[in-house]
């Protein structure tokens, strides 16, 4: 009896709260809400936005457009398939409500909970979970799109509120299955002795122009100049040898007591650690390319994050990993290539190659869904031998350190300085390309090793470190070694 009491005085209230708003004049809202409130239908208005976020938000903004999608997505099937079959509630009476902010076509489903304030609120509150700057951003366009389903009239309030609980509830249960950025630890890296550069003083650093997509801040060299006035900044453009300016500021690093810095991509700041390495000098990274893996395994995102380290001296010891071609005819070692990140062999490097190919025309996220679906297409499994023993294999993925794995493939490293190799094998057949898409939606790993072995390779097949495609030699030896490269890195 007590409960049907509180339902009638809840109704009453909900009722009164929702004639309030229809009968109240909104002379500001009345050309925007009704047009905002249709914008969001099937999710079109937040779809938009996620889209406009990834394109200017960097790689944070690509991360929070995601998320808040992935969020808004959950939320919208809970309310379609179980809320609103669970309450049948009718839809309020629009006496009371203004022609004019009346929808010209009105929802045929029940009332409770509002979809479209699930979706606000899912696309809200997965934006501020992994970007809160992105979510103050989106939050008063989500408060306007729940509030205009009360006010033209297709909701109650507390279909309102009912439907934004169950969209932060759909981020935060997304969230709990797909951790954000700031969830994931920093790896744990014991720490090493390098020299505080006061304003860049003793800092000898390279900007790599022709890495990743156009800057959107202003140009980097002058933003590192203005970030640490004191450092020396060569600018490396097409027509110079990347490798050549670096070894030259090593150099000059190593006479002055100070550091090499690299500003570029994945493969710039590898080709910078080999050099580091010879000429004993510690590290600085700035991430200036597409993905920038390892910036962001050291809490780098951006130049000021960079120039923050230096100035303090604050560095760790990092491993690297080594791939070492064996001459065919001597078995002896040749020189070896650094890599910092991920090694691949198989279908991966073909991926990248076209990724990077129809990038410029289309973008990176388009041109990387495409290359995938037309490598699935047209590639086929690989032969190799692995540590002496033959196996047939779409994919082998080798990484500097022990990933974590979330849903689809390792994201983060445990740690930069386990002494180990992460690898993992997609095996060819039977069922070729089912098997390929099984692992593209579960990942798996195969072993952590300290050194692997790979021969038998034929001719024409590429490998990949660090996004740099290269052919493969017939034989290749990967190791590691440990804690020896010095990298500063923000506390």
């Amino acid at each position: 009896m007590e409960g049907a009491v509180v339902r009638r005085i809840l109704s009453a209230w909900d009722k009164e709260l929702f004639l309030r708003v229809a009968t109240r004049s909104w002379p500001a809202a009345e050309p925007v809400l009704p047009r905002l409130s249709r914008a969001a239908n099937h999710g079109l208005l937040w779809f938009g936005v996620a889209a406009g976020i990834a394109a200017v938000g960097g790689r944070n903004g690509r991360r929070a457009a995601l998320r808040g999608a992935g969020s808004l997505a959950v939320a919208s099937a809970v309310v379609n398939t179980i809320g609103k079959g669970a309450v049948r509630r009718n839809r309020p009476v629009l006496d009371a409500v203004p022609v004019i902010r009346r929808l010209s076509r009105q929802p045929g489903t029940t009332s409770f909970p509002s979809g479209h304030a699930a979706s606000a609120a899912a696309f809200a509150a997965g934006v501020a979970l992994e970007s809160p700057r992105w979510g103050a951003a989106v939050l008063p366009v989500a408060w306007s799109v729940a509030f205009s389903r009360i006010y033209t009239g297709v909701h109650y309030p507390s279909d309102v509120a009912a439907g934004m609980a169950l969209g932060m509830g759909a981020a935060l249960a997304v969230r709990g299955l797909v951790p954000t950025g700031r969830q994931l630890a920093v790896p744990p890296t014991p720490r090493a002795d390098a020299p505080a550069l006061p304003g860049g003083r003793g800092l000898y650093a390279v900007v790599n122009e022709v890495s990743g997509p156009p800057p959107l801040l202003g140009p980097p060299a002058e933003r590192l100049r203005g970030a640490l006035p004191e450092a020396v900044v060569e600018e490396c453009s097409e027509d110079d040898d990347l490798a050549e300016m670096l070894e030259k500021a090593a150099q000059q690093a190593a006479e002055a007591g100070g550091a090499l810095g690299i500003h570029g991509g994945d493969g710039s700041v590898g080709l910078a650690a080999a050099v580091a390495l010879r000429h004993g000098v510690p590290l600085l990274v700035s991430p200036g390319g597409t993905y920038n893996h390892f910036a962001m395994d050291l809490s780098i995102e951006n130049i000021e994050d960079a120039a923050r380290a230096a100035e303090a001296g604050t560095a760790i010891a990092v491993d690297i990993a080594r791939v070492t071609p064996v001459d065919d005819t001597t078995g002896e070692p040749a020189e070896s290539t650094v890599f910092l990140n991920t090694f691949s062999l198989g279908v991966y490097p073909d991926l990248v190659r076209y990724r990077e190919r129809w990038s410029r025309r289309v973008g990176s996220w388009p041109a990387g869904v495409l290359a995938a679906l037309h490598v699935l297409r047209t590639s086929d499994p690989v032969d190799i031998d692995i540590n002496g023993r033959r196996h047939s294999v779409w994919m082998l993925f080798a990484g500097n350190g022990a990933y974590r794995s979330i849903g689809p493939a390792p994201v983060r490293r445990r740690a930069l300085s386990d002494g180990q190799l992460d690898v993992r094998i997609v095996p060819g057949s039977p069922y070729a390309r089912t098997r390929l898409l099984t692992a593209a939606l579960t990942g798996s790993t195969t072993a952590l090793l300290r050194r692997l072995r790979i021969g038998g390779i034929d001719q024409g097949i590429r490998l990949a470190y660090d996004g740099e495609v290269a052919p493969a030699p017939r034989e290749l030896v990967i190791d590691k070694a440990n804690e020896a490269l010095t990298v500063y890195r923000p506390v």
